[in-house]
């Protein structure tokens, strides 16, 4: 305990730094990496690789850390929701990469092109050879819209095609919900995992009370077709949400999976996974507006390497976040197998428990800290309404206010659209935020839960 003390006894200087940020160290690979070895190499600079550079870069002091990025931009992704929702700007989301990562840390701007394990290397796109004592891995997940038959090419035929998850296509989404007149509004949720799962039908719920507030609703019909055959993981927020789309007369189809787009016809081909005949049953229908959730996958960089399972996601324990086969490499975030809704909240969650369990393995003793897979999925369900689910790997709510969260509330709205962003800027990249385990038994002192 001491020593992992003393590891961030620096760092809480919270009051007087919180806007000190300095600009990373900027490389191409070829003047800075020169001696292309670090203690500690982070691949990916989202949220999760920059949580744990921010807290790993002062300790270690400069040249010890690198992080391995290609983005000028760090974007916080779950605002995207709300950019689609005419509520927040795509600029509002974004800020320089540079500004986020910490000083002390080289950041290298170039792509990962390889992973060696065994030699303790990470090779990049130009080339480089990047060697390290000690790998963590922050990729993320990728998009895949080119599974869809049709796409990505649709969506620049088609203006009524949009798509919150990428930067390309969300500020084209509240445009679309203004120009719509009538028909088949459609919301899609594909046959893979997917980052932040409850966002294809956050969206849909802002749709349908634009719609109203348009006065066209009543010409429009409101459809979820969803992979799955629930409308969400955990039976509390499921019922909740059940009765939201029960009162605004929403349509939902289960085991439905979008696999092609024809944006001169506008239709939209689904298969039928419910199929009993095994033909690959299908059903073709017509949209006016649709909001398509892409196929996503870990990196193909990380699936052609020997650190995935047969899922293609990274091997790691999910209690402490190590590689079940090479003990000198984490993983966090998106790109791993931790069996969690992949959200930022989870990063909030994972980050502490990597903090101590790779500081732990870096003094030469075993991880001892657990995560227990809490994670959280701010549901937004109108302009000013929101579940806040949280739960952990179990899927038993593992909420943070001694209230109901399973009930739509105001209060909560505005807790997603003003004070997380805040929290995300300000503490959790900086390393100051380890999930809400310490307010959650604070506010709940004297209470069962």
């Amino acid at each position: 305990m001491a020593a992992a003390g003393k590891l961030f006894s620096g760092r809480f200087q919270l009051l007087k730094s919180l806007n000190h940020h300095s600009s990373a160290k900027f490389s191409t690979g070829r003047h800075l990496c020169a001696q292309k070895s670090y203690e500690l190499l982070i691949v990916g600079g989202g949220t999760g690789g920059t949580v744990i550079a921010n807290k790993f870069a002062p300790k270690l002091g400069s040249g010890k850390v690198a992080v391995i990025e290609p983005s000028d931009t760090h974007y916080y992704q779950p605002m995207w929701t709300l950019v689609g929702g005419g509520i927040k700007t795509l600029e509002d989301s974004s800020r320089p990469t540079k500004n986020v990562l910490p000083k002390q840390c080289d950041w290298i701007k170039q792509k990962a092109a390889s992973f060696d394990p065994h030699k303790c290397t990470v090779t990049t796109d130009n080339g480089d050879e990047i060697k390290y004592q000690y790998l963590v891995v922050a990729m993320g997940i990728q998009l895949n819209y080119n599974k869809i038959k049709g796409l990505p090419e649709a969506f620049d035929e088609d203006p009524m095609l949009t798509s919150n998850y990428s930067t390309d296509y969300v500020t084209k989404t509240y445009k679309a919900l203004n120009e719509f007149q009538a028909g088949n509004a459609i919301f899609t949720f594909p046959n893979t995992p997917i980052k932040c799962a409850g966002a294809p039908q956050k969206i849909m719920y802002l749709a349908e009370e634009r719609f109203r507030q348009r006065g066209v609703r009543d010409k429009a019909t409101v459809m979820f077709n969803t992979s799955l055959g629930v409308i969400f993981g955990v039976k509390k927020y499921a019922d909740a949400l059940l009765k939201v789309i029960e009162k605004r007369d929403i349509k939902v189809n289960y085991k439905k999976n979008l696999i092609e787009v024809r944006p001169g016809k506008k239709e939209a081909v689904f298969e039928n996974l419910d199929s009993t005949t095994g033909l690959g049953e299908t059903q073709t229908v017509q949209y006016s507006f649709m909001h398509i959730t892409p196929p996503m996958s870990a990196p193909d960089v990380l699936r052609n390497s020997p650190l995935v399972d047969q899922s293609g996601f990274v091997n790691v324990n999910k209690n402490t976040l190590q590689h079940v086969e090479f003990s000198n490499v984490f993983g966090i975030g998106d790109c791993t197998n931790v069996p969690t809704s992949k959200t930022a909240a989870a990063i909030s969650g994972q980050c502490g428990v990597l903090r101590k369990n790779l500081w732990e393995v870096m003094q030469g003793r075993e991880p001892e800290k657990e995560y227990n897979g809490y994670t959280s999925c701010p549901l937004i369900t109108g302009y000013k309404s929101c579940i806040l689910a949280e739960f952990d790997f179990a899927g038993n709510p593992l909420e943070t206010f001694p209230i109901n969260q399973g009930v739509e509330r105001r209060s909560m709205f505005h807790m997603k659209k003003d004070v997380m962003p805040q929290m995300y800027w300000k503490f959790l990249l900086n390393g100051y935020w380890e999930g809400p385990d310490i307010p959650r038994k604070i506010m709940h002192l004297g209470l069962s839960q």
